[in-house]
């Protein structure tokens, strides 16, 4: 080749422009990111944080790498959490859903989803655990080998007004999978707060709904369930769930339609909300996004998508207690920008937010 000397240096420059590039979208992306509202850091140094519940004063948050950590009055306390078997290190897997029993404050019990790994094959389990002497334990398995992978594990847990529990799957990246009613991925499933399978679900079966790719959230607004998605590529959705109902994963996205299918209410288009965790405050439903960093509003009247509140990072779980919103961050999952002393629950005051708007 001729000219060598020249090609390397011109090599040199084209590293360290792009370097230059990368540094310069970081910058600007910190620079983005100043919280829109006032705030309070409730706890912080949490560990890849994924679920929010409450008993009374006290919060419990699920870190995807094995603990739960129970907040009150300032005061942060990390729980062991002994699973019967290993959690998986895949990408996006660990400790995942989490919900108190409705009993809690008498029988100390929760539901918990993670991502084990068996003799090489990860799967996902719903369980019932016990808070005894200071710690957690894995009582019982209510729900075993819900198929896994390296991505779409799903994991929201939560109780519905029916007093059913509810579970949302990934399809495992088995796409097609998410259509066949007898696979456990790409579905919400309910459940009796025992594990049985209730009497009046669409089939005799766990299965609540399918067709989806990657729930992540559950939310009521009274008797109406509505959750969030993850799409791929953008395409992120807003659904109502109905009992036994075809979401049309991977058949179709977006717009497009087919016969016995639902469309999403609202859909992100091309960029991607990557949304996850999901409430209910005054009709409208507040949901966590990801790669949208922000915590976004849903009118399922308007059907308009607002920002309620961003300059956090990613946002993991919201969870509302009266006119105060908690959320946490997800920035050390290996997909953010770390801030000092990251992740963190916060709270707000709703009422300060909602005038904005």
């Amino acid at each position: 080749m001729k000219h060598p000397f020249i090609w390397i240096i011109f090599s040199l420059v084209l590293i360290a422009g792009c370097a230059d590039q990368e540094e310069k979208q970081q910058e600007e992306h910190a620079s983005v990111e100043k919280p829109s509202v006032e705030y309070e850091v409730v706890a912080d140094a949490l560990s890849i944080p994924w679920s929010i519940d409450q008993d009374a004063e006290t919060l419990y948050v699920t870190e995807r790498t094995g603990s739960i950590v129970e907040v009150q009055d300032g005061k942060k306390v990390k729980k062991d959490v002994s699973l019967e078997k290993p959690l998986s290190d895949n990408p996006e897997a660990g400790l995942l859903g989490f919900v108190l029993h409705p009993d809690f404050s008498q029988n100390q019990q929760a539901y918990a989803y993670y991502t084990y790994d068996d003799e090489g094959s990860p799967y996902n389990r719903v369980v019932l655990l016990e808070r005894q002497d200071g710690s957690w334990i894995e009582k019982s398995v209510l729900l075993d080998r819900i198929p896994s992978g390296q991505f779409h594990h799903g994991g929201r847990l939560k109780i519905g007004p029916d007093e059913k529990l509810y579970i949302t799957t990934g399809d495992a990246t088995n796409d097609e999978k998410a259509q066949d009613p007898e696979y456990l991925g790409g579905k919400i499933l309910r459940m009796n707060l025992d594990g049985s399978i209730p009497g009046d679900n669409p089939s005799d079966s766990y299965l609540y709904s399918y067709g989806h790719r990657n729930p992540q959230g559950l939310a009521w607004d009274g008797e109406t369930l509505y959750a969030t998605e993850h799409g791929p590529k953008g395409y992120d959705e807003v659904n109502q769930i109905e009992k036994g109902a075809n979401y049309g994963w991977p058949e179709v996205t977006g717009d497009e339609e087919k016969k016995g299918t639902i469309p999403p209410l609202v859909h992100s288009g091309e960029p991607s909300w990557a949304p996850s965790g999901a409430d209910f405050s005054k009709g409208k439903l507040l949901f966590a996004t990801l790669a949208g960093q922000s915590i976004k509003q849903f009118d399922p009247v308007t059907k308009e998508v607002t920002d309620l509140l961003d300059g956090f990072g990613r946002i993991r779980d919201v969870h509302i207690d009266g006119e105060t919103l908690y959320f946490t961050t997800n920035n050390t999952d290996g997909r953010g920008i770390p801030r000092e002393q990251d992740d963190k629950l916060y709270k707000v005051d709703l009422t300060a937010i909602e005038g904005k708007q």
